[in-house]
């Protein structure tokens, strides 16, 4: 099975950046799914039918912009958009769950988002977040450079080397301007299967130029197998 990729998905500022991430992992041979998190949900059911509506149309405009029709179409309801997509990703499996940058970010760069930091501490799923304007960049489902960012007991150093074995990528010692995705393990200290990241590598992905996927204690994303199976 190939791993489960989850967007999420608004349409609003930066979200394309995250369907153009979603391509990434998607050539990478990950099954990539959109999710929209609605807050609540319609009192009368004539209105409720209509924010339903308008919902799987906004997601079928993201797909489009995916490039793969057959892609799954998720519309959640909770009032919390990190807590909807984690039960989502729980139902279904799901390997990492996509997010874009902050919207005030400037070009080019990383931030993370209230939604992205709620699941960067203590989350189960792996976060990856897309820097602003990558929907704008011809080459950005193209990878040549990885670098992976942990201890020898966490999973991104196996993970990169697989991301790269897929993209025909190498895997490198130190991030540079060329470097085309991050891979970052949990803090050594957190639960295993729980995603938990350092002062230090906060900072690294608050001065990333490329997409950045941060793992869960433990796990690695590998393109036939599961987060969570492979979680020490």
């Amino acid at each position: 099975m190939p791993a489960k990729i989850i967007v999420s998905y608004d349409g609003t500022a930066n979200e394309d950046d995250a369907i153009a991430l979603g391509r990434v992992f998607a050539r990478a041979g990950g099954e990539v799914s959109l999710a929209y998190v609605r807050h609540s949900p319609e009192a009368d059911s004539a209105r409720e039918t209509i924010a339903q509506n308008e919902a799987q149309e906004l997601l079928d405009r993201g797909v489009e912009l995916l490039g793969q029709p057959g892609a799954g179409r998720h519309v959640v309801t909770d009032r919390s958009t990190p807590e909807g997509l984690a039960t989502l990703a729980a139902a279904e499996g799901a390997d990492v769950i996509v997010f874009c940058s902050d919207s005030h970010t400037a070009k080019g760069h990383v931030a993370i988002g209230n939604s992205a930091e709620r699941l960067l501490q203590g989350g189960r799923t792996a976060v990856a977040i897309a820097p602003v304007d990558l929907a704008e960049d011809k080459d950005s489902a193209s990878v040549e450079k990885i670098v992976a960012i942990g201890d020898n007991a966490g999973g991104a150093r196996e993970t990169a080397e697989a991301l790269a074995a897929a993209f025909g990528a190498s895997v490198e010692p130190v991030a540079g301007a060329d470097t085309g995705l991050l891979v970052i393990d949990s803090r050594p200290e957190v639960e295993s299967g729980r995603v938990g990241i350092s002062s230090s590598a906060s900072h690294l992905i608050e001065i990333a130029t490329c997409p950045v996927l941060v793992l869960p204690r433990g796990g690695r994303l590998e393109l036939g197998r599961s987060t969570a199976a492979t979680a020490a």
